[in-house]
This record gives structure tokens, C-alpha cells and sequence, in this order.
């Protein structure tokens, strides 16, 4: 949408001529200001409609009431006590139409039976705005509404995809006691393909690696081997399972790595094929280590 500076708007609303009440003003176009005013201010509408609509969700039935609102915050000019009111009505709105959306969304997927309170999102909020009253700091509440969220959005998660959960530890169980089959501290199983002999990386070493990841269906979801060149990265910027599988494995070597779902994605979802709580199967190559880079 075109848009004028506010200095601008206020030279010539200066001169506008308003009606009374809370419908449309009544234009009276008897000079040149006048005219440019009805002007600008049409102008300014190209594509309103289609932004009230799509971006804050105004209902076009209730169009009458957009007026009588768009009038009072007009006709406010520099009342500091109304543009407060407005301004909280805004934000109001914005939380009630986007934030608290977005984040039952965040936490409970799809599921529309469930919300956050709006009452206790409120408290917080009003007690963040103004500084006082808060129950905690805003540095805290914003770390303790990370971890709950991620707990609470997990519990959610695993009521629906529980069985990939229960797959993988049935799965993990069986295969420890497979022959071949060693089990790291963390949980992570690995079955050595070829035996290396060269330095086992720490986990700041650069490395290079062939790979190819598998879900446990059999499903190859990425492979450094189809694309034909190998991936080069640090040991710890990866997903957990693959770190302290790599900080174990000497330089040339090949394994086969199965990772507990807890030291891959866990609860987030990767792509279409791997679903939330899924225990991942890797081949991979340790090509090269580079301990000083």
C-alpha cells in the first residue's frame, strides 16, 4: 500500500471536513487543499481492503464498526491517553488473533481442543509491560517458557507419534545383543564394517565423512553416496548421536551406527521421513581428520 508521511497527512487533515457520528465524513471539496486531501486519502485505501482482511482478519460484515473505530483513532490527534488506549487495543488484538494461535499451534499441534490461558498469558504479559508485580524476570520467563514449552509440546508429540518411540527402543534392545553389536555410554550401537587406524577425532575436529542415514523402516532419507561428495563439518555440529559416534571412531573406519531417537531429533520432526521420537540408522565413513582446524 502507498503510504505518505505523517507530516504530510496532518498538514492537510487540518482542513478536512468531518461529519458528525461514526459513519463515512461527507467530502466538501471548495479548494485545491480540500481536493488533494479526498485525494490522498483515497489513495492511500489501494489494497486496505485485501490488508484488513488476509492480515488482520477483519470480518467485512463488520465494516460500519472498522469506521467508527478508524474515526475515533483519527479524530484522536496527539491525545496521549487515547493513543495509549489504541495502541493497547492493538496489541490486544494481535495477541488474541496471532500470538495465542501461534503458540497453541506450538504446543499442541493441530489439536484445536487445547490452549494455552489466556487469563495467566495475560498476567505475565501486563506484568513484563509495565516492570513491577512480575512474578519472575523476563530473562527467566523466557528460559522457563522454552524448556515447558519443549516438555509440554514432547508429551503432546508422543501421544501421537508414541509407537515410533516404542519402535525404536524394542528395536535398540534386540540389536545390542546382536553379534558384532558394541553399545556406547550415551546408548548409541555401532557395528564396525571396516576397522580404522587412523586418529579418532575429538569433538571440535574437522572431519570429512561419507554417509548414508536410514530410518528404521529402511527408508534413506540422505546420502552423501547418491549425491557423490562427501560432507566435511565439525564432530560437535551435528545431532548428538553422530558426535559421540564419531569422538570413538579412528580414521577409516566404517560403521554401521544406530542413534537412540533421544540423540537425534527427538520429538521434532525432520523432513517428510522422519517422523518425531524415530531412532535413526547410519553408515558412516571416516575419511579424514583434521585436529587442528
Amino acid at each position: 500500500m502507498k503510504k505518505f508521511t505523517f507530516a504530510a497527512l496532518a498538514a492537510v487533515a487540518a482542513v478536512m471536513m468531518y461529519s458528525c457520528g461514526n459513519g463515512t465524513p461527507k467530502a466538501n471539496l471548495k479548494s485545491d487543499v480540500d481536493t488533494v486531501s479526498y485525494a490522498i486519502g483515497m489513495a492511500q485505501t489501494q489494497g486496505l481492503k485485501d490488508y484488513l482482511v488476509s492480515r488482520l482478519g477483519v470480518d467485512t460484515a463488520y465494516m460500519d464498526d472498522f469506521i467508527k473505530g478508524l474515526n475515533e483513532g483519527a479524530n484522536a490527534g496527539d491525545d496521549k491517553k487515547k493513543a495509549a488506549y489504541y495502541a493497547g487495543i492493538q496489541i490486544g488484538q494481535q495477541i488474541s488473533s496471532q500470538m495465542v494461535k501461534g503458540i497453541n499451534h506450538e504446543l499442541f499441534g493441530d489439536d484445536s481442543t487445547k490452549t494455552i490461558s489466556l487469563k495467566n498469558f495475560m498476567a505475565g504479559f501486563i506484568a513484563g509491560t509495565v516492570g513491577k508485580g512480575g512474578l519472575m524476570t523476563v530473562d527467566s520467563a523466557q528460559q522457563l517458557a522454552q524448556d515447558m514449552m519443549r516438555q509440554i509440546k514432547a508429551k503432546s508429540m508422543e501421544k501421537e507419534f508414541g509407537p515410533n518411540k516404542k519402535a525404536g527402543e524394542d528395536f535398540l534392545a534386540k540389536n545390542a545383543k546382536a553379534e558384532g553389536v558394541q553399545v556406547l555410554p550415551s546408548g548409541v550401537q555401532y557395528k564396525v564394517l571396516k576397522e580404522g587406524t587412523g586418529a579418532v577425532p575429538s569433538d571440535t575436529s574437522l572431519v570429512k565423512v561419507n554417509y548414508e542415514g536410514k530410518t528404521l523402516e529402511g527408508k534413506v532419507f540422505d546420502s552423501s553416496y547418491q549425491r557423490n561428495q562427501p560432507a566435511n563439518f565439525r564432530a560437535n555440529q551435528v545431532i548428538k548421536g553422530w558426535t559421540e559416534a564419531l569422538t570413538h571412531m579412528p580414521a577409516g573406519s566404517v560403521w554401521e551406527v544406530y542413534i537412540p531417537q533421544e540423540l537425534a531429533y527427538g520429538e521434532r520432526q525432520q523432513g517428510s521421513d522422519i517422523k518425531p521420537f524415530s531412532m535413526l540408522i547410519f553408515k558412516i565413513e571416516l575419511l579424514e581428520v583434521d585436529p587442528k582446524k
